[in-house]
């Protein structure tokens, strides 16, 4: 049996979208502090042509780490998070977990940017649960909760843990008072 954090492919889809437009919000982050450096908005399309259905499971999961920018490549803790939305929407196409990752990692992005204002992450949150369909959040509410299960994104790594896993708790949380 697969793990729960992975999800039907039809779902991973439906996800895949929601998750670019997460991430696609925070790309400006990425770009102000590496103007020439496309990749990141690679992965956001790549996550796209995949929601659509133009690219095969098998294909997008190959190539899911073309693109990907490596920690230290970019000094900017901001851009940073940017890009590893990004790469969290690309990796939909193997678990639909990382539909959470991307969200999250852009809630990051979004208050590290804008440290002057200490309501952007928040901001952020409630647009990208605005933004998410109820097919969307149905979807979300079926991945077990941060941290109780090992075999995922979710389990004991990068998306459990510290600020970013502190994010995806908060839109766990907020996901399940909305479907309660």
């Amino acid at each position: 049996m697969g793990s729960p954090q992975a999800l039907p492919e039809a779902k991973r889809r439906l996800l895949a979208a929601w998750a670019a437009d997460c991430a696609e919000r925070v790309l400006p982050v990425f770009e102000a502090a590496a103007p020439d450096d496309g990749r990141p908005r690679a992965l956001v399309a790549r996550a796209r042509a995949f929601a659509r259905g133009e690219l095969g499971t098998a294909e997008a999961i190959r190539r899911r780490f073309a693109d990907g920018v490596g920690a230290g490549e970019v000094a900017d803790r901001a851009a940073m998070a940017a890009a590893r939305a990004a790469g969290q929407a690309a990796a939909v196409c193997h678990m639909g977990a990382h539909a959470l990752g991307a969200a999250a990692y852009a809630v990051v992005a979004a208050r590290l940017a804008r440290p002057d204002r200490p309501e952007a992450a928040e901001e952020e949150m409630r647009r990208q649960l605005g933004l998410a369909t109820p097919e969307v959040r149905a979807a979300l509410r079926e991945l077990p909760a941060v941290g109780t299960d090992a075999a995922g994104p979710l389990g004991r790594g990068l998306l459990a843990t510290g600020e970013v896993g502190a994010a995806v708790r908060e839109l766990q949380a907020r996901l399940a008072a909305d479907g309660a």
